[in-house]
């Protein structure tokens, strides 16, 4: 029976899974044994393989020999570790692209308007009077929004002249003040809108749409995979057992 030994302590594989569940790391383990079951049959190209490491070895600053033995020393690893990491990441996400990559452009599509980007202009405070006062002061242009949020607003937004962004509207909080530009036109000012203990005026500046670029598709892909992973790993955990 094989066992592991840390600190001059001994353990053997029974301990070891009595301290795995201990230490709350069952979660982990049962994700990378998925993630190992995920990548068992997916084979890599000798050229895939080379590229993976130059990209690793790049990443890790690792560009000499006596930097790799002294990096593989500081993790408890030989070479094929390394080896096999690497090669395991990039046959998960190999497989990541095949079970979702087909399903991006209509993935996209779902989340489309949540990850559009705008730009806005705020102003807060929490006396209805002068809310409704800049509100007037900017529709009959007496002002700009820049300065009345200098003078007036009362949250991180003044330092700015109001302006925030640019921000996924899926990402602005609360919910309520992205449903208030998601209706609004371009250069509209909202009228005076109780949202908690503010009043708040809002200027929709810019609507930066969002486009299915390699960064969104690796995006969608890596959290389609991520909610997979999480509960397989969850219906997994209800039902395991100690032997």
């Amino acid at each position: 029976m094989r066992s592991l030994k840390i600190n001059g302590d001994e353990f053997q594989a029974e301990t070891l899974v009595e301290k795995v569940v201990a230490y709350g790391m069952m979660p982990q383990l049962v994700r990378e044994m998925t993630i190992d079951r995920c990548t068992d049959d997916i084979s890599l190209t000798p050229e895939e393989k080379k590229t993976a490491y130059q990209q690793a070895f790049q990443q890790l600053g690792i560009n000499t020999d006596e930097k790799l033995q002294i990096w593989l020393k500081k993790q408890g690893m030989v070479y094929v570790d390394l080896e096999n990491r690497i090669e395991r990441a990039l046959k998960l996400e190999k497989f990541k692209l095949a079970k979702w990559g087909p399903k991006l452009n209509s993935a996209f599509l779902e989340r489309k308007q949540q990850l559009d980007r705008v730009i806005y202009s705020l102003i807060c405070t929490k006396d209805f009077c002068i809310a409704r006062e800049l509100y007037f002061r900017i529709k009959e242009d007496e002002q700009s929004f820049d300065e009345l949020a200098r003078e007036y607003s009362q949250g991180a937004e003044a330092k700015t002249g109001g302006l925030v962004g640019p921000i996924e509207i899926g990402a602005i909080y609360p919910p309520i003040l992205a449903k208030m530009l998601l209706v609004s036109d371009l250069g509209q000012v909202q009228p005076p809108t109780k949202i908690g203990d503010w009043f708040v005026l809002v200027r929709l500046e810019k609507l930066l749409p969002a486009t299915l670029d390699e960064t969104i598709k690796q995006r969608l892909i890596d959290e389609s995979f991520t909610k997979w992973l999480e509960e397989t790993v969850s219906q997994q955990i209800e039902t395991f057992e100690i032997a």
